[in-house]
């Protein structure tokens, strides 16, 4: 009877350790494994900080006033083009006349007191010389010729600001340009006090515009003078405009703070040139700019899958052959069954493609990824195996609702 047992118990197991051995092991997988590649070729590659700014003529001038009084007649409005020197404004000119006449009277007045006490001055100092005055006599002669010059200085003086004052009610264009701005209006009242006010605004020459973007502190970092830069404005959305940094001001930082947090947010200034030959880009229009910090034409480069592709099971079969090699960045080729690692090295990168500086040929296709499906003519059972007797792969997902009912 015990000899029966021992049998018995043997024949038990090694029929579970012949289940196991076929459930685990199996028959043989009914999977299949794709590989894609990539071919190691020259293109461009760009790393970039985008930003938002403001379109504004490169060279703008406010033209104001000196004087305070009536605008008496405009000659100029919006859009029209002005020369150096055109008169584009008057002011009314009566009370400034009225000044400047009388500042002539006090000025004539000065003058004649000025000229009769020089001349009494040196009669008596000619005199005095000869001791036929007294010194006090003397002193006097000398006291109204000093007051009588100081007053006729003054007087001088006034009347030059106030022909000045008069000039200033003629107003020209200083530049060459395009009236972009008018604030004021015939019969308008301007008083001119701590700030001179602004009648009109003066573009030198809209076919050469600039853009002034703020760029964030945490870019500009990478931002230098000479790069390349694009953008668009909402008014030409399919529009793609080129420019360069011309500027970049350090001294024009800003920084804003959320209402609702702590966060401050410090942005400089950056100058972007963009050439305006057909006049399309207005001023003040809303910019969306790319600063390419990184920009390199015709360069070796593969997508940066390529570079993260390891040959590891169970991506690979079990007859495959790896050939590794020491290197921080590999590309794998794959020859037959055999993947072949090259060491390379890296250049920037903008998210997709990497620079390749060396390491591999031009033209050489390389492993990207790896990708596992079931075998063509292979159904899948109602628990995840294959149909005919089959097995599903390990390595791929079950069907929905393939989980085991308890």
């Amino acid at each position: 009877m015990k000899t029966k047992k021992i049998i018995l118990i043997a024949v038990v197991v090694v029929v579970v350790v012949g289940a196991g051995i076929w459930l685990f092991a199996g028959s043989p997988a009914k999977y299949k494994v794709t590989y894609a590649t990539a071919t190691v070729s020259k293109g461009d590659i760009s790393n970039s900080v985008t930003a938002t700014g403001t379109i504004e003529p490169v060279t703008e001038v406010e033209v104001g006033t000196q004087v305070s009084g009536i605008i008496d007649k405009i000659y100029v409005d919006y859009n029209s083009e002005v020369a150096k020197g055109q008169l584009i404004a008057e002011m009314d000119r009566i009370t400034l006349q009225s000044e400047l006449a009388s500042q002539q009277a006090t000025y004539d007045g000065a003058k004649a007191e000025y000229e009769y006490q020089k001349k009494n001055y040196e009669r008596s100092k000619g005199l005095h010389e000869k001791s036929l005055i007294s010194d006090t006599d003397f002193e006097q002669a000398l006291y109204n010729y000093q007051k009588a010059k100081s007053s006729y200085d003054s007087s001088k003086a006034s009347l030059a600001k106030a022909e000045r004052n008069l000039s200033y009610a003629t107003i020209t264009s200083p530049i060459d340009g395009v009236v972009i701005s008018r604030d004021v209006e015939a019969g308008q009242t301007v008083a001119s006090g701590f700030e001179t006010p602004t009648l009109f605004t003066i573009a030198a020459d809209l076919t050469q515009m600039q853009v002034v973007a703020d760029v964030d502190e945490a870019d500009i970092g990478g931002v230098v003078e000479g790069q390349r830069a694009s953008f668009t404005v909402d008014a030409y959305p399919n529009d793609v405009f080129e420019g360069v940094v011309t500027q970049i001001r350090l001294g024009d930082a800003s920084s804003t703070s959320s209402t609702s947090s702590t966060t401050t947010v410090v942005t400089y200034e950056v100058v972007i040139s963009a050439p305006n030959p057909d006049l399309k880009l207005k001023p003040r229009l809303t910019a969306n700019v790319t600063i390419y910090i990184l920009d390199k034409k015709d360069v070796l480069s593969v997508p940066n899958k390529a570079l993260r592709f390891t040959p590891e099971k169970p991506l690979i079969g079990n007859n495959d052959i790896v050939k590794d090699c020491e290197g921080e960045h590999k590309l794998w080729t794959r020859e037959g069954t055999t993947f072949i690692a090259h060491p390379v090295e890296a250049g920037i990168s903008n998210g997709i493609s990497t620079e390749i500086i060396s390491g591999i040929p031009e033209g050489t296709k390389v492993v990207t990824e790896a990708t596992i499906g079931v075998m063509p003519g292979e159904n899948m059972g109602p628990e995840g195996n294959m149909e005919n007797g089959g097995e599903r792969s390990p390595f791929m997902p079950g069907p929905p609702g393939s989980k085991k009912k308890k």
